[in-house]
Formats: structure tokens, sequence, C-alpha cells
């Protein structure tokens, strides 16, 4: 075994019997790189990661290709989800150097870790146009020991690129709506309206974009809400959704939504449950309901640890083979369910995928039942009780791989997606869970001092955290206080972000480094400012700081907040697909929040009532919500919102507020209703 047995990241431990020397990331190996002049061989990946297994079997499997790399580089392996500070590193390099960049990353760098030449997956053998890696290694050991002026020049230029990249720094122009209306008219001409979605293949859901599409609509923008709907239906429909288990796969291999790359990530689930959840307050539709109830059910089952928190992703392959678990024969099918259900989840008897079926609902179910000569309320009840019948069966096979590693930021994404949706749909279980998840996290992810930490497996946790880890976090315990009222939660928000601001903030440029003030020196010290398939933690900090400054009347929270939407603004409406989660915390800050703040008993019929208009019963974005009990003067005492609110004949009381100016107190759901102006109402 290599250096990688001693590491507890499950995308390291599948590594650490290859014949290839590997080191994780540390001064051990940069130090033997220096101390033996030998350029560094870095390979970033994640346990899920398709092409990373293919390329371990391929390559670092192999007796013969291990050889050249232990000769000639000393060979780290980096899990980018532990690691996203150098996975933005060098993978800024890979697109400087090639214009585009996926899993697994390979880079050679100099001993001082500089890029000087970097690719993704390469095959064991020349094909598709690719080199073979050991043909790459070959050649690179070459320029190394012959020619190595080119490399450290190249590196140099590569460097100097990236830290433009990373410099950026905030735009002295204003923050118009017309940002906003740039933004939506750029996602529109993108908008496929046969499929969904934005492009053509592959296609991934991008929730954060449709958040933002969603807010255009509540602004009155025609065609938004169709953009949102007309997606969310397919993606529902297709086989990126997985019809017998619930939860959503990576993303769709073509423009249909129907074959996905099989992986399942906790952070896209928890992003689609929120999104789901606002699309069903806005549109009443039970479809949107369904399906977040049936993704909340997914994260529960199977990502799930003993202890509440939640782990970070199943794997696409099973036995060895992408998707095995998920797919169907059409025997099996017609056996199980018969040939109607077989045809309504769009299987054929030669497979529709690789001669199997990828099930999905191509048809509308009256369209089915129809030429199967069937009623078509007999019909959904012979697919629910199919999908009942499949889901046991497939239970009985070998299941994708687990990564049981448990990540602060994407904890912080499902506490609030579970919070958010045990709320609006009545569950308690949800909001059970994500409270067990979020003590999970603030007693096993910090160190002494409190700082957050980034990872936790087994017992032992990880290195320091990210900003996108204390925001994320600060996100979800701010909807946990808006959801539960208790006080704790509000405080615990507020350490968050406190420590966002001291240990991540760019006072001379505005916005948040990727990485914290204690954090080891890097070739660049980076910002995260493109919301990709998570939010970045500059646009996770905006949002989480301005509501914070909305409830506690305090100027620094959004001044703070308002220099990281500044830093993005013209890359946002330029490129808005990049930028959803940022859009929608623009809108926010152009937008009259409400702030409300509720006196009366939590529990009490008449509280709840009150509180239901506010967070339930509508999609009301641009709003802070703070609830106490009359007399509770710890709550008044820490959230400034509350003071000075008494109630009015001792009935729960309800104050709606802009920038701490207070419309005239009510007293009853309708007079609420007409203050908040029926926002967000279907």
């Amino acid at each position: 075994m290599n250096r990688l047995a001693n590491e507890t990241s499950p995308y390291l431990l599948q590594h650490a019997d290859n014949p290839v020397d590997w080191y994780p990331w540390g001064e051990e190996a940069l130090e033997r790189a220096r101390a033996g002049d030998k350029p560094i061989l870095l390979s970033i990946g994640y346990a899920a990661c398709h092409w990373c297994h293919v390329m371990e079997r391929e390559s670092f499997e192999d007796a013969e290709t291990a050889a050249l790399m232990n000769r000639h580089f000393v060979s780290i392996k980096v899990d980018r989800e532990e690691r996203p500070d150098l996975d933005a590193i060098y993978m800024d390099a890979v697109q400087a150097m090639t214009g585009g960049g996926v899993w697994p990353l390979t880079a050679f760098l100099t001993p001082e870790g500089k890029p000087f030449y970097a690719g993704t997956y390469y095959p064991n053998e020349a094909r598709h146009g690719l080199p073979a890696f050991r043909t790459v290694l070959t050649a690179i050991a070459d320029v190394w020991a012959n020619r190595r002026s080119e490399a450290e020049q190249q590196s140099s230029r590569v460097t100097e690129a990236i830290e433009r990249s990373t410099g950026l720094g905030a735009s002295p122009q204003p923050l118009t709506e017309a940002i906003l209306v740039t933004a939506f008219g750029g996602l529109r001409r993108a908008f496929d309206p046969r499929w969904g979605g934005f492009g053509g293949a592959p296609k991934f859901p991008q929730p954060m974009t449709l958040e933002f599409c969603l807010r255009m609509h509540l602004r009155g923008t025609p065609d938004a809400l169709d953009v949102v709907t007309i997606t969310l239906d397919k993606m529902a429909g297709g086989g990126m959704y997985d019809q017998v288990g619930g939860g959503f796969h990576r993303y769709s291999t073509d423009e249909r939504w129907h074959v996905p790359h099989f992986e399942k990530m906790l952070y896209d689930n928890a992003l689609l449950v929120r999104l789901y959840v606002h699309a069903w307050q806005v549109t009443g539709l039970e479809r949107y309901r369904r399906v977040a109830t049936e993704t909340c059910e997914y994260l529960l089952r199977e990502l799930r640890h003993a202890e509440g928190a939640f782990f970070s992703s199943q794997d696409a392959d099973s036995e060895g083979v992408e998707g095995r678990f998920f797919v169907w024969s059409w025997d099996e099918l017609v056996d199980i369910a018969g040939e109607a259900v077989a045809t309504a989840f769009g299987a054929t008897p030669d497979g529709n995928w690789e001669g199997t079926n990828v099930l999905w609902r191509p048809l509308p179910l009256e369209a089915v039942a129809s030429e199967m000569e069937l009623d078509p309320e007999e019909l959904a009840g012979e697919l629910e009780t199919a999908r009942a019948e499949l889901f046991e069966i497939r239970e009985g096979r070998t299941h994708p791989a687990t990564d049981d590693k448990i990540l602060a930021a994407w904890n912080g994404l499902a506490i609030a997606a579970l919070a958010e949706a045990g709320r609006a749909f009545g569950e308690v279980e949800y909001v059970d869970a994500a409270v067990r998840a979020a003590d999970f996290v603030l007693t096993h992810l910090r160190d002494d001092p409190g700082r957050l930490l980034r990872s936790w497996r087994n017992g032992r946790a990880g290195r320091p955290a990210f900003a996108d880890d204390h925001a994320a976090m600060a996100d979800a315990c701010l909807v946990l206080y808006e959801t539960t009222f208790e006080l704790r939660w509000f405080e615990q928000a507020r350490a968050l972000a406190d420590e966002l601001v001291r240990l991540f903030h760019d006072e001379e440029r505005g916005g948040f480094f990727q990485t914290g003030r204690d954090a080891e020196a890097l070739v660049v010290r980076p910002k995260e400012i493109s919301d990709n398939a998570v939010p970045s933690g500059n646009s996770l900090a905006a949002d989480v700081l301005l509501r914070l400054g909305h409830l506690t009347g305090e100027t620094g929270y959004e001044n703070a907040g308002v220099g990281a939407l500044r830093l993005v603004r013209d890359q946002a409406a330029g490129t808005p697909s990049g930028f959803g989660h940022a859009l929608g915390t623009l809108d926010a800050y152009l937008s009259p929040v409400k702030e409300v703040a509720i006196v009366g008993h939590p529990g009490s019929a008449e509280t709840r009532a009150l509180v239901a208009e506010v967070t339930t019963n509508r999609f009301l974005p641009n709003h802070v919500l703070a609830v106490s009990s009359p007399g509770d003067d710890a709550s008044t005492e820490r959230v400034a919102l509350l003071r000075d609110r008494p109630q009015r004949d001792g009935h729960a009381t309800a104050y709606v507020c802009e920038r701490f100016q207070c419309r005239f107190p009510v007293t009853t759901p309708a007079e609420l209703v007409e203050q908040l102006g029926g926002a967000g109402t279907a």
C-alpha cells in the first residue's frame, strides 16, 4: 500500500493499493519534489467520478505506467471535494491551457507548484484524438530533463494568467436592475423550449439559474415561469430523475434528460429540493411537491449518517459497470409490471440505452393508456404499484458505492433544503433531520477555537474549512432559525458569518477569498466567484450577510455582501448560467426586502397562521423573519428586528418593515398578506 492508506477520503483510499507511489498533498510531497528536483504529477478527482475510475483501471493500476510515474515524478493524488482550493487553482490552469476542463484533472507542476502542462483524462492507448498517458509521461519527463527553460517559462505564463483571474476587483459601476434583465435575456435565448434547460447535450440541471428565473417571474418578466416549469417537468419525467427511488442523477448525457451520468450528488439533490419547493409555492402544482418529497426521502434513506449528517455522493458504477444498478431489461419490466407499465416507463424490447432501459416518462400517461386501451386512472395505479415492486427488487442488487465523507458546505445546503421542505409541507421529520445534521456539523466539524473544518469521516476531521463552508452553514442556521425560531440558530449563524468576514473577506478588492488567512500558502490565493455545480463562496457569503444585515441593522454585513456582488457585476450579466446564485442575491439587494417580526408564542395557532403567510403559503424570496414570545428578552437583545415590537391586545402580532421602518402592526393573516403584497402566490 502507498501513503494514501492513511487518508480518510474514500477517493484517495480507492488508490491506496495502486503501484503508483502516491502522496497526499502536503509538505512531505512538496519537499521530496524540491529535494529531488522532480516535477509533480498532480491528479485530482472525486469518488463518484466515472472517468476517474476508468483512468485508475487503465493507468494507475498498470505496473509499467506506475514505473514511469515513480521514476520521473512525485505523484500527488487530491480529492477535489476535500481540497476545492487546489482544484480551483489547477482547473484554472487546465482551462487556460486547453480551453476546457473536467475530471480527472491531470497537471504537471514545477517543484514550487506552478503548472506547466495540464489536461484531463488520458487513455492507456491513443484514441479519440487523445494521446496515450504513457506517451504524455515520457514527453513531459523529456521536457523537464532536456528543455527545462520551456517548462519554467510556460509555468510562469500560466501562473500569471491564474493570478489575473483571481485578482479580480469589485466594479465601481452601480448595481442596477438592468443587470437582471440582461442576464435573463441571455438565459431566454439559450433556453430549449422543447426539452427545457439551457443549451444542448450534455445538459445540467442548473437549479440556481432556475431559482433566478423564478425570481424574475415574481418581478413580472414574461416567459420566466415557462422557463422554470418546462424544465422542471422535463427533468422530473426524464431518466436523470430516478423514477424508482427518487432523487436526481448528476446530469443528462443527451438534451432530453433521458440518459444520465448516474452518480448522485448531495449538493444537486439539496439544491433541487429547494427549487421544487419554491416552484410548488408559486404554482400550487402537486407534482412539484411530490418530486421534492421523494428527493427528501432519498436523502434520508441513502445519504444519511447514523448520527444525522449527510454523505457526499453515490457512485455512477456498480460491479464495475456504469448505471448497472438503475437499468432494466424489457423482459424484467414486463414480468414484474406488465407491458403497459414498461411502455409508460419508455422501455423498448431492444432497450433504449446500450441494450438496457433507462426508465423515464417520455409520453403523457393518457397517451400510453389510450394506446394500450386502458383507463388512465387504472394505469396510474398500476404504475405506482410497479414503482414499489421495482424498488424492492432493485434493493437486492449490488448498490453503487457511497462516498461517506461529510462536508460542511454540502451539509449546509442539505440542511437548508430539508428545513424549507419541512416547514412548507408540514413534515416535522424533515425539520428534525435538518436540526440533527446541523448539530452534528457544528459539533464534529469544528476545532477548539470554533473554526469550521471542511470534512469528517469515521471519527476523523479534516483540514480547516473554506469560505463556502462557513457561508453555507451560516445560511443553514438562518433557515433553521426562521423555521424553529430557536435563538441558538441565529447565534450560530451570526458567529459563522463573523468568522467568514474575519478569515476570508478581501478588504482591499472586495469579495471573499476561498482560503482563510490561516491557510497554507499556495501559488495563488484563489477566489471562487462562479456558481457552478454549487454556489460559490462569494455568492453564498453575499446572500447570508445581506440577510443578517436586515435582521441586525448592522451595515458592516451589508457592505461586505455588496462587495461580493460588485466583484461579479459584469460577468453575471454576460454569462448568467455561471452566476445563478449571485443573480438571485442581486435581485434581493435591488428589491424591497420584507423584514417581518412576529411576536407571539411560536407554538400557538395564531403565531403559526401568521408565520405560514411568510414561509409556507407563498414564495417570498426577499424577506427575513424573526419570531419571539412576548417577554423573550434574550431574543430581543440579540435580534434587533424584534426590539420595541409589543403585542396588540394580547394577540400574536406581525410587523412588516423595510430597513427597520415598519408599517402598522397586524394580527390577522389577511392583514399580513395585504402588507406583504401577495408576493409569490400562484
